[in-house]
């Protein structure tokens, strides 16, 4: 039984969003971003960053404009590969968006939890390159501290002071999500009242860019970059890398409220699963996927006719878009046809493990500003895909709740249900 949204004031401890940071393609900081979805283009550009004409796809959305030393000394950014620069700079962002001081806070209760599919790996690859040319000698001292996950959230952590619950993720492509899920757990059950969740990724490096190449999960839409991430279209032909990070300040609502705090809105329920089924292809009849996203439902206290937009997965790869529409007209039932669904990777690439951050931080300002994106590239749907999606301008109209679904290698399922900022 679904518990509606009159009961959902009786939870004992209520999380908000009021804090993000966001370093995408399509833009820095919560204007950036926002403004890079109102122009409704596609960050996807060939890659610069390496030469990567030895493999098949050679497109990726880049983060172009990044500089450390912007929210950082200098000394600190060079102890610090482009992964933790990303997560120290997002985080730095989310608090200064907050308007909160981590000075005025217990340490204590204050935690970081963040998710990375890739971690510092990218980092290591260029120092394993240097190490064949030149020895020990032309390896970093910092290699050890750079390519673990946990750099990111121990990072933080160290950045800021904060001595709460601490973890970084690794849960591929739904590490973002879960690492939200996490931290609205903390706060819920009072092991935190602040907490610094998010999702980062820098993976864009000769062998981590081409492993995914390898197994044919990429777009080689070489030729036409701007349209070769095309959730739910017939044409698309896999997913394109992007880099970034998002991380949000999750704040217990009456911690929120004594400091006067603007909150974008409420992270209401979250579900998990895996499918136990394969490495890389989703479970055909999307079972576990559909258990995660009723779970994050039934947790929130939403049902499904009240929610106003499907923020989907939409990797633009053949499967798991059509998978994905068969478990979202499963949970939706006869309400189906009725609730909007895009999908924003057309904007900013797959980010992998910081694009259910990316996503979560999109489906708050979305409550906030009432105008639902636009699925980029979507010109026909292809076979099994049958939802209503937004495309052309976009849809301007009250939003109040959401789901955003990720999904990832290995079968991992994750969901988070949000709501506006309570009165």
């Amino acid at each position: 039984m679904i518990q509606r949204s009159e009961d959902r004031r009786s939870a004992p401890r209520r999380v908000v969003i009021t804090g993000i940071g966001a370093i995408t393609p399509i833009g820095t900081g919560v204007e950036g971003m926002w403004n890079g979805l109102r122009k409704r283009e596609s960050a996807v550009r060939r890659i610069s960053r390496f030469d990567p004409t030895p493999f098949r796809s050679h497109i990726a959305a880049q983060v172009d404009d990044f500089d450390p030393e912007t929210y950082m000394e200098r000394n600190r950014a060079r102890r610090m590969e482009r992964y933790a620069q990303f997560s120290v700079a997002a985080s730095r962002q989310a608090l200064e968006d907050a308007a909160l001081d981590p000075a005025g806070e217990d340490p204590e209760r204050v935690g970081v939890q963040m998710g990375s599919a890739l971690g510092g790996v990218a980092y290591g690859e260029t120092q394993f390159t240097s190490y064949v040319g030149r020895g020990v000698r032309g390896v970093d001292p910092m290699l050890a501290l750079a390519v673990f996950n946990g750099a990111a959230s121990c990072n933080v952590a160290i950045e800021f002071g904060f001595t709460g619950p601490n973890s970084t993720n690794g849960m591929s492509c739904a590490s973002g999500a879960i690492a939200i899920g996490d931290g609205w757990r903390l706060i819920r059950d009072g092991d935190a009242d602040v907490v610094l969740s998010g999702g980062v990724e820098a993976p864009l490096a000769p062998l981590c860019y081409g492993a995914f190449a390898i197994i044919r999960a990429m777009s080689t839409r070489n030729d036409d970059p701007q349209h070769a991430s095309r959730p739910f279209d017939a044409e698309r032909d896999g997913f394109v890398m992007g880099e970034g990070a998002a991380v949000l300040v999750l704040e217990e609502l009456e911690h929120a409220r004594a400091r006067g705090a603007r909150i974008y809105a409420e992270v209401l329920g979250y579900g998990t699963s895996n499918d136990a089924h394969h490495m890389t292809a989703p479970r055909p009849d999307g079972a576990q996927a559909v258990r995660a996203m009723r779970r994050a439902l039934e947790v929130g206290g939403v049902a499904p006719e009240e929610l106003d937009w499907v923020n989907a997965h939409a990797s633009s790869t053949p499967l798991n878009d059509s998978t994905e529409s068969r478990v979202i007209r499963t949970v939706m039932g006869e309400h189906a046809d009725a609730v909007p669904v895009s999908g924003t990777k057309g904007y900013h690439a797959h980010c992998l493990g910081a694009t259910g951050a990316v996503e979560a931080a999109i489906s708050a300002l979305v409550i906030q500003r009432g105008w639902i994106p636009p699925t980029l590239n979507l010109e026909a749907p292809g076979e099994g895909c049958d939802l209503p999606y937004v495309t052309g301008e976009g849809a301007e109209r009250p939003v109040s709740y959401v789901v955003s679904n990720s999904f990832g290698f290995g079968g991992i399922n994750a969901a988070l249900v949000f709501g506006p900022a309570p009165e």
